[in-house]
């Protein structure tokens, strides 16, 4: 994060922050994120629109933080000693719930970082690019160990194959993306692909 962005986000408390981020994806529930306003966050928090936007810059941002803040902390430093272990503690950080939920938001949102390029750089710079990037290196400790070859070319795609099964599992399914559900997935389709052996 710029100096600059940090020194803007200094001022709020940690407690205050959790709570905006909290009203902000009820809202976004709610609503959706095309309906969702600064002046509706900004009423519904009891803040000033004026604050939320020297906070954050603006509602793009300020959704993604929000969504960010959900997640369960960082995955870099998982380490079972196994690919098939770091992946189930991974989806072991979110319950049902919580995965339910996300999928949810996910849902709602996916329309909108379609059509908002604030929106879809928001996602990529705050979400998206730090977790793959994380990722990355539970993969490469992976191959460090060499349950995984360097050159296979299912590591091209290995982020494209759970975020899909997160995102198509109510689309096809008719049912939430589920911790049985995604652990089946990973050793059905993702360790496979890896040519990680069964267990």
């Amino acid at each position: 994060m710029s100096e600059v962005a940090t020194a803007r986000r200094s001022r709020i408390t940690p407690e205050r922050e959790a709570e905006l981020y909290l009203a902000v994806l009820d809202l976004l529930r709610e609503v959706g994120y095309d309906a969702l306003t600064m002046d509706a966050v900004a009423a519904h928090t009891r803040s000033s629109k004026a604050t939320l936007y020297r906070q954050w810059g603006g509602k793009a941002e300020l959704v993604v933080r929000a969504m960010r803040s959900q997640k369960p902390g960082g995955i870099a430093d998982i380490d079972t000693g196994t690919l098939r272990g770091d992946l189930y503690a991974i989806i072991g950080r979110e319950d049902d719930c919580a995965m339910e939920q996300n999928a949810a938001l996910m849902r709602a949102l996916a329309m909108a970082v379609q059509l908002n390029d604030d929106l879809r750089q928001a996602f990529k710079d705050l979400l998206v690019e730090p977790e793959v990037e994380e990722f990355g290196r539970v993969i490469q400790r992976a191959i460090d160990r060499g349950e995984v070859d360097p050159d296979n070319p299912a590591l091209n795609y290995l982020v494209h194959m759970l975020v899909g099964a997160f995102a198509t599992r109510t689309l096809i399914d008719d049912l939430p993306p589920t911790q049985e559900f995604l652990i089946s997935y990973i050793d059905a389709v993702v360790l496979p692909a890896l040519g990680v052996p069964a267990r």
